[in-house]
């Protein structure tokens, strides 16, 4: 069934089975009467600050800065509780939740970051929590598995398909439609139905205000260039938020390219995928000739998603951002290279915007400011850097 809310021009929506109505209706009031209550505002503005460590730096890399010919800062989301943006959604819907009554979160994760997130809100506020996470992240993204059962989340393991982010959300609605009375579904990323692309969008937006303050604080103007990696597109849409007004920052959000650097596998959902629905909103979805959703790409376990979030196909359409891709050998190149010259691991996610950026190399005026969102760390992704570069390590 089909709900005309939450809607950004012709995409968003509301595509989901009957029994989720209410229960997104819920969630809808509740979402909108709590972001306004100051003592919702108090107490997550305190966690924000006290718990998640608020604000994250916005760092110049000296090292980036020379590589591409202008000035280069780095929006440190890496640095916060957990390692990533996550947790600033997790914290938002989490206290929805609790507001609301329920005691049971239910979370899906790709590169385990999201789970992370939903497992360390379920420990702080005494809630029972369970993961979905494919069999294929599981693999790659251990070190977060072993993590999440630490916080004393269950860690569902989703076989079906190809065993990703896509599966892993797919077992989470099919679990939650069975059990709504009790359980909470943290949605991790700006996609599925409404109200979720709003809430996560609203809980994410402060990255792009913090940004937008201190590069005024520290440049006295606003950047030429906001870039961020894009796969269902949360902390882009963050990082975007407080710029979409200003036309002359220049909006970018990269993609995961897939294998090799002229590549025909599945990846690029902005670039290369159709309009449809997926997981109860209608947005750019990779499909095949007969419009069934294929299977998608990526070293790297959170870009590994079909679909995308509906404001950004938006976003696409008018013009205001624009979508580009960066290929996994540019991503292990710049893991390295950030290791070694700013001794900083980037989440292989986030890796993808500064590799974009790299290929910009004397594209810009040594006077333009660039701001990378730096969405996550990346601890979780060594293991399998070493697996493909086994050399690097010796």
């Amino acid at each position: 069934m089909m709900k005309n809310k939450g809607r950004f021009g012709d995409y968003g929506g509301f595509y989901v089975p009957e029994v989720l109505i209410p229960v997104l209706e819920e969630l809808e009031e509740a979402f909108y009467r709590l972001r306004d209550d100051d003592d919702f505002k108090a107490e997550l503005d305190v966690l924000s600050r006290d718990y998640a460590g608020r604000p994250t730096p916005l760092y110049h890399s000296d090292a980036l800065s020379k590589h591409v010919g202008c000035h280069v800062y780095l929006k440190r989301e890496d640095l916060m509780h957990g390692g990533a943006h996550k947790l600033n959604n997790g914290l938002g819907q989490g206290l929805l939740a609790k507001h609301m009554g329920k005691h049971k979160l239910i979370a899906e994760t790709g590169a385990g970051q999201h789970g992370l997130a939903t497992a360390t809100i379920g420990a702080m506020l005494g809630m029972d929590v369970k993961v979905f996470m494919g069999v294929t992240d599981i693999e790659r993204q251990m070190p977060n598995v072993q993590k999440m059962r630490l916080m004393g989340a269950e860690v569902i393991p989703v076989t079906g398909a190809s065993g990703t982010l896509k599966d892993a959300i797919n077992d989470a609605l099919r679990y939650w439609t069975a059990h709504v009375d009790d359980t909470f579904y943290l949605f991790g990323t700006a996609a599925g139905p409404h109200p979720y692309p709003v809430i996560v969008r609203h809980f994410q937006q402060i990255i792009g205000e913090e940004m937008r303050v201190q590069c005024l604080e520290r440049t006295g103007r606003l950047p030429n260039v906001v870039a961020a990696c894009v796969g269902g597109g949360s902390n882009a849409i963050g990082a975007f938020a407080a710029f979409i007004d200003d036309p002359e920052v220049r909006l970018v959000g990269v993609e995961a390219g897939g294998y090799g650097l002229d590549t025909d596998k599945h990846a690029s959902t902005l670039q290369k995928g159709k309009v449809g629905v997926l997981h109860g909103a209608r947005s750019y979805v990779l499909q095949d000739a007969n419009g069934q959703v294929i299977e998608s790409h990526s070293v790297s376990a959170g870009l590994d998603y079909p679909g995308v979030g509906p404001e950004h196909s938006y976003l696409k359409d008018i013009g205001r951002a624009e979508y580009v891709s960066a290929m996994d050998e540019e991503v292990l190149d710049t893991f390295l290279l950030m290791a070694r010259e700013e001794g900083i691991f980037p989440a292989f996610e986030s890796a993808h915007a500064v590799a974009w950026l790299l290929r910009q190399a004397g594209q810009f005026k040594a006077e333009d400011i660039v701001i990378i969102n730096l969405s996550g760390r990346g601890d979780k992704d060594v293991d399998a850097f070493i697996r493909y570069r086994p050399e690097s390590a010796q």
